[in-house]
C-alpha cells in the first residue's frame, strides 16, 4: 500500500508543477491574510513570492521523486529572506507562523487533488497520511536551515552592533573640542550604521556668549555632515556658519523641545529638515532624530539617515543609536565644560597679569605669556615688574602648580602679596619668607594637604645707580644673562657675547614652611640682558632639558634688538607649537643711572650738619634745573637728615636721585623706622613725618643689612 500511495502522490506532484506560479501565488495571499506583512519593501516582497514558489517546487520533487528528508536543505530564496527579516528587526516567531501557514496551505493543496486521481478510499488515506509524514518532514528540516540562517544573521547583526558601540566609546570624545567631538560622531554614525548623518548643536553650546531667543525654536549651527560615500559636499561647515532654525511644527523641534528621539520614514514633500537626493548616496526612506542631552541639559540634535540601498530603520536601531547619541552628549557637554573653565581661567590669568609697561628707568622689559595647549588646562604662571624706591626696579617670575581656576586665583593672590610685600621694599629672601607664610596660610584656609597647594617664585631687584641685582629664589629655575655686545663689535646683526645661567641658590617652593632663602647678588655691565622664565619653556617630553637650557643660551647670546624681539626669538626657537605646560617670560636689558643724576653727601651725626645738607640739596637743584622744588625738598631734607641724627646711628648719608622723579633718600645705621602719627596741641615733636608725608608724592622705609632709608618721591613739574 506504501508504494501504492508513494505513487499517487507522485502523478499528483506532476499534475500540480505546471501550476507552480498559481499555487505559490494562493500560499502568498493566505500567508498574507493571516500574518501582517513586515516588510513593504518591494524587493523583500518579490523575494518571498520567488521563496514560496521554491518551496512549492522542492516540496512537489520530495512527493514526486520521494528523496529522503536528510539531505534535504531549504532554497536559497528562503534562508536568504530569513536574513532579511532578521536584518529587519522581524521577530523570529512570526517569521516561522508564516512558515507553518504556508506549508499548511500546500498541505491542504496537495491533499485536495488526491481525490481527483483514485476512488479508493483506503489508497486515499495512506496517502494523505504519507503527505502529512513527508509535510511535516519537510516543514521541521526546513525550519531549521531558517532558524539557523535567522539567527546567524541576528548574531552577526548583534556583533556588529556592539562593535559599533564599542568603536563610538573608542573614537568618540578623543579631544575636548566640541566640533571636533561632533564630527567624531558623525564619522561613526556613517560608518556601517547611516547613510548619511548630520549633526547641529545649540548657537548657546558653541558661544557661551550667545543670548538665547526668549520665544521660538532655538538658534542651531550645523557643525557636522557626513555622507557613507564620502562624498566631499558632506564636510562639516563649522562654528562659523550661520545660524538656523527649525519651524515649530516639525518633527526636528518637537524633538529638541520634548528631548525624545524618533523614527520617521519617508516623509511628504516639502519637509526641509530631510536631505536631498543628492547627498552622494540617493534619496532616503528613513531617519532617526536624536536629540543630544547631558547632565539636563539639550545641547543639540543628530539625525541619521538610510537610503535605498540599506534596509530601514528599526526599533532597535533606534535604541543603538541612542546609545551612541548618549555617549556623544556628554562628551560634547565635557568638551563644552572645559572650553568655557578654559576661557574663563584664561580671562582671570590675563586680567591678573601686567596689562602695560610700567613707568620706571632701570630696564627696558618685554614679556610673553604661552597658555598651555594640553587637556589640563591654564595654569598658574605669572610676571611682574614693580617699580621700587630709589630707581630700582623688581622682576618676578612665579609658577603656582595646579590648573584650572584655582590655579588663576591662587596666582593673582600671590602676585597681589608678592606687590604688597615689595611696596615695603623687603630683601628678596625676606619677601620670599613672608611669601612662604601666606602659600601656608592659604593651605590651611582651603584645607589643603601639604604640597597641595604649592608655588615656585623668583624675586630680583635691580638697582640702576650700582648696577646690583639681588636675587632669591623659592624652587624656581634659575634666570640666564646675556652680556652686552663689546664696544664697536661692528653690525647690530652680529654677535652680542655671551651668556650664561646665573650661579645661584635655589630655596624650597613655596609652602613649605620652615627653611631658608639665600639672596645673591650680581653687579651687571649696563645692557646686559637678563632673562626670567617658567620651567614651560625648557621641559618638555620630546627634548632634553639641558640641551632645551643650552638651546636657550645660545639664543639669548646671539639675539640683537629690542626684548620684544629677544622674546619672540627665544619662543620661535625653543617651541615649535603650542606647549605642553603655560610659559612665562620676561627680558629686562639693564640700563644705568647717569652718575650725574645722583648726588650724595655723607653726614656728621651733629644737628648742625642739617643746615649743610639743606644748602647741598639747594645746590644740587638748581644745578639740575629744579629751583621750583627747592623750598619742598629743603623741608623734606631738614626733617629726614634731623630724625637719622636723633634718633639713628652713624654713619649718616643724604642722596639724591633724578629719574621721572625726585628722590630724597637718607641713610643710617640703625634699624629702628620712624611711624607716621598724629601729634597732639602740645606735642613737641611728631610733626617731621607728617610734613613730608604732605610734601611728598610718597614716601617709606626700606631695610638692608647695614641700617635703613627713608626716602620721599617728589613728581618733577611738566
Amino acid at each position: 500500500m506504501g508504494t501504492g500511495a508513494d505513487a499517487l502522490l507522485a502523478r499528483v506532484a506532476r499534475e500540480l508543477r505546471p501550476r507552480t506560479r498559481q499555487s505559490a501565488d494562493v500560499l502568498v495571499r493566505r500567508i498574507r491574510s493571516e500574518v501582517p506583512d513586515p516588510s513593504a519593501d518591494r524587493d523583500t516582497a518579490a523575494l518571498v513570492a520567488e521563496e514560496t514558489a521554491g518551496h512549492v517546487t522542492a516540496f512537489l520533487d520530495l512527493l514526486e521523486h520521494g528523496a529522503g528528508t536528510a539531505d534535504f536543505a531549504a532554497p536559497p530564496q528562503a534562508v536568504e529572506v530569513a536574513r532579511q527579516y532578521a536584518r529587519s528587526g522581524v521577530p523570529i516567531s512570526l517569521l516561522l507562523r508564516a512558515y507553518r501557514l504556508g506549508h499548511l496551505t500546500l498541505l491542504q493543496l496537495v491533499q485536495a487533488e488526491i481525490p481527483r486521481h483514485t476512488d479508493d478510499p483506503e489508497l486515499v488515506n495512506a496517502a494523505a497520511a504519507r503527505l502529512l509524514e513527508a509535510g511535516f518532514a519537510y516543514v521541521d528540516r526546513g525550519s531549521e536551515h531558517v532558524v539557523a540562517a535567522y539567527q546567524e544573521e541576528r548574531d552577526r547583526r548583534l556583533r556588529r552592533r556592539l562593535v559599533l558601540t564599542s568603536e563610538a566609546g573608542r573614537l568618540i570624545g578623543t579631544t575636548l573640542d566640541v566640533v571636533r567631538t561632533a564630527g567624531e560622531l558623525a564619522d561613526v554614525a556613517t560608518g556601517d550604521f547611516a547613510s548619511f548623518a548630520t549633526v547641529d548643536l545649540l548657537d548657546s553650546v558653541l558661544d557661551s556668549e550667545a543670548t538665547p531667543a526668549p520665544s521660538g525654536p532655538p538658534a542651531l549651527r550645523r557643525v557636522a555632515r557626513r555622507a557613507a560615500s564620502g562624498d566631499d559636499s558632506a564636510e562639516p561647515s563649522g562654528v562659523g556658519g550661520a545660524t538656523h532654525t527649525y519651524p515649530e511644527d516639525s518633527e526636528p523641534s518637537d524633538a529638541l523641545a520634548t528631548g525624545r528621539p524618533s523614527l520617521h520614514a519617508s516623509p511628504a514633500t516639502g519637509q526641509g529638515w530631510w536631505p536631498p537626493a543628492a547627498t552622494g548616496t540617493g534619496p532616503c526612506h528613513s531617519a532617526l532624530l536624536l536629540p543630544l542631552l547631558a547632565r539636563g541639559d539639550t545641547l543639540g540634535l543628530a539625525m541619521f539617515f538610510r537610503d535605498e540601498s540599506a534596509v530601514p530603520f528599526d526599533e532597535d536601531d533606534l535604541l543603538l543609536a541612542q546609545e551612541i547619541a548618549a555617549r556623544a552628549a556628554v562628551s560634547i557637554d565635557n568638551a563644552r565644560r572645559y572650553a568655557h573653565e578654559r576661557s574663563t581661567a584664561l580671562a582671570l590669568q590675563r586680567s591678573l597679569l601686567p596689562t602695560r609697561a610700567v613707568d620706571q628707568s632701570a630696564v627696558v622689559a618685554a614679556s610673553r605669556y604661552l597658555p598651555s595647549g594640553s587637556r589640563a588646562g591654564v595654569g598658574g604662571d605669572w610676571y611682574d615688574v614693580i617699580p621700587l624706591s630709589g630707581a630700582r626696579v623688581a622682576l618676578v617670575v612665579g609658577d603656582v602648580v595646579g590648573r584650572g581656576l584655582n590655579a588663576a586665583a591662587t596666582m593673582g593672590r600671590l602676585r597681589t602679596a608678592v606687590r604688597a610685600f615689595a611696596d615695603i621694599d623687603l630683601m628678596p629672601d625676606e619677601l620670599l619668607t613672608h611669601l612662604d607664610d601666606v602659600v601656608i596660610r592659604l593651605q590651611r584656609e582651603e584645607g589643603r594637604e601639604d604640597g597641595e597647594l604649592s608655588a615656585t617664585c623668583l624675586y630680583a631687584v635691580y638697582d640702576p645707580v650700582s648696577r646690583l641685582c639681588s636675587l632669591a629664589s623659592a624652587g624656581h629655575v634659575v634666570p640666564a644673562l646675556a652680556a652686552p655686545a663689546p664696544r664697536g663689535s661692528g653690525r647690530d646683526d652680529g654677535p652680542r657675547g655671551s651668556a650664561a645661567f646665573l650661579d645661584m641658590p635655589i630655596g624650597p617652593p613655596l609652602g613649605l614652611g620652615g627653611l631658608p632663602f639665600e639672596t645673591a647678588q650680581f653687579e651687571l655691565a649696563e645692557g646686559s640682558l637678563l632673562a626670567l622664565y617658567t620651567d614651560g619653556l625648557i621641559q618638555r617630553r620630546t627634548q632634553d632639558v639641558d640641551a632645551a637650557r643650552a638651546l636657550l643660551r645660545d639664543t639669548l647670546a646671539g639675539a640683537p634688538g629690542s626684548p620684544d624681539e629677544v622674546c619672540d626669538r627665544v619662543l620661535a626657537a625653543l617651541l615649535s607649537g603650542r606647549p605642553a605646560d603655560d610659559v612665562a617670560l620676561l627680558v629686562a636689558r639693564t640700563l644705568a643711572l647717569d652718575p650725574g643724576h645722583v648726588a650724595t653727601l655723607d653726614l656728621p651725626s651733629d644737628p648742625a650738619a642739617v643746615s649743610g645738607a639743606r644748602r647741598f640739596a639747594s645746590d644740587t637743584l638748581s644745578a639740575w634745573g629744579l629751583d621750583d622744588l627747592t623750598f619742598a625738598t629743603e623741608l623734606i631734607v631738614s626733617e629726614l637728615v634731623t630724625n637719622a641724627i636723633r634718633y639713628g646711628k652713624s654713619p649718616v648719608r643724604l642722596r639724591l636721585i633724578r629719574q621721572s622723579s625726585l628722590t630724597c633718600e637718607v641713610f643710617d645705621a640703625s634699624s629702628t623706622a620712624p611711624h607716621l602719627r598724629r601729634a597732639r596741641t602740645f606735642d613737641e615733636g611728631g610733626r617731621g613725618l607728617l610734613l613730608v608725608a604732605q610734601l611728598a608724592e610718597r614716601w617709606g622705609t626700606r631695610h638692608s643689612r647695614e641700617g635703613k632709608v627713608i626716602w620721599a618721591e617728589q613728581a618733577l613739574s611738566r
